[in-house]
């Protein structure tokens, strides 16, 4: 097994103890470690890719990966090269060494990167939801202020929410960019500076969190009082391990499919009458604190789909 993330990631050192416990071989490392504790080759003729990778502390025949968990990696860096040389270099490093690490043979990919690439724009998510039969909020992704107006006048209250997320600082402090009810009043000029995603505000009485693993899947409720964005604030949360919605497996199972997915974290609005509103799906979420609050056993499943492999 490969484990592909940055040094400081609790959920992987989870995932490296199941798969230690169980006596599987693994090699964890960040792709930033190349060039400098990190090397490789890669050969490509008729009996198609051969290679190796070397890391500080081992030596992988990279055609026996039977697994790659492709977490959270931080990108390269080249600190004795400046401006035109670095900016080719990591070019480079990402199209070769990223290039040989997703065209593994017979691997199974948890995710594919080029997979969570596509599956991460929420664009795409929503209209993939609402072709497979999930109950979707309307929703505007615009630049233009008076759609926004026309919008927020025929299906609001309506919420603001980011894209995409990233680091975002105001007077030198990292700040979130929370999901927030909008006032219609703000929907000013500035709007047409860049692209925003409006939805209508889902009268929730919880969220639903879906894990999938494979083709297993664990439902948490989540309760989080007057919270419109549950993240905002954990100390006030309550966890319930429940059923999934009647048919609602199905088509997370069909979605993960649809984007080449073998894992995503899902999240569902809860209106008053049962129905299950998609909100998301995160392709390489976090899920580890949910089996913290809930004992389900997610990093089993996870150790399970590993060490399986493709086969």
């Amino acid at each position: 097994m490969l484990v592909v993330t940055q040094p400081e990631d609790v959920t992987a050192d989870i995932v490296v103890a199941g798969l230690n416990r169980r006596g599987v071989p693994v090699v964890r490392f960040d792709p930033s470690e190349f060039p400098h504790s990190l090397a490789f080759s890669a050969t490509f003729d008729g009996d198609g890719l051969r290679g190796s990778l070397t890391t500080a502390t081992h030596h992988v025949d990279l055609s026996a990966v039977r697994s790659l968990y492709y977490r959270r990696p931080r990108g390269f860096t080249f600190p004795g090269l400046d401006g035109q040389e670095s900016r080719f270099a990591t070019l480079q490093a990402r199209f070769g060494l990223g290039g040989v690490l997703a065209s593994l043979p017979g691997c199974l990919y948890v995710n594919h990167p080029h997979a969570m690439a596509d599956a991460e724009f929420k664009p795409a998510q929503l209209a993939v939801a609402a072709g497979l039969g999930f109950v979707v909020p309307k929703t505007l992704v615009t630049n233009e202020p008076d759609r926004a107006r026309m919008f927020a006048a025929e299906h609001g209250p309506i919420i603001y929410k980011p894209l995409r997320a990233c680091p975002y600082r105001r007077d030198g402090r990292a700040q979130t960019v929370w999901v927030a009810e909008v006032d219609p009043a703000e929907l000013d000029e500035s709007i047409a500076t860049t692209a925003h995603l409006f939805q209508t505000r889902v009268p929730a009485v919880g969220h639903l969190r879906v894990t999938a693993v494979g083709d297993r899947v664990f439902c948490v409720r989540i309760d989080s009082g007057d919270l419109l964005d549950w993240r905002y604030d954990y100390e006030v949360l309550t966890y319930t391990a429940t059923d999934t919605p009647p048919g609602l497996a199905d088509l997370i199972a069909a979605y993960l499919r649809r984007f080449d997915l073998v894992f995503g974290c899902f999240d569902f609005a809860l209106r008053p009458d049962g129905t299950a509103v998609f909100l998301e799906c995160n392709p390489n979420g976090q899920w580890a604190w949910l089996e913290d609050e809930t004992h389900l056993p997610m990093t089993a499943a996870l150790v399970d789909l590993l060490e399986r492999g493709r086969a």
